[in-house]
């Protein structure tokens, strides 16, 4: 599956919360941080959002879903030193 970026709408619709908890949640380590996609705008990879929806479904606490999305975070950085061959 092709990983898309979510802006702020559907991701936080994704999730099943409100502007002000979606925020508040990534403040607690329970979302990943934006990436910019452009001078004024941000968004979420799509694949982490997913991801972090499955662990909720699954009942993670949110200890283990802090720990997810740290692991998701450090992710980012491999794929682009990946794709540069670092």
């Amino acid at each position: 599956m092709a990983i898309t970026i979510q802006r702020l709408i559907k991701a936080k619709e994704s999730l099943g919360i409100s502007r002000s908890t979606f925020y508040l949640q990534i403040a607690e380590g329970l979302i990943t941080k934006p990436v910019q996609i452009g001078a004024r705008a941000v968004g979420w990879p799509s694949n982490e959002i997913e991801t972090i929806l499955n662990a909720r479904i699954a009942g993670k606490t949110s200890h283990e879903i802090k720990a997810l999305v740290k692991e998701l975070e450090s992710l980012r950085a491999n794929v682009v030193d990946k794709q540069h061959g670092c």
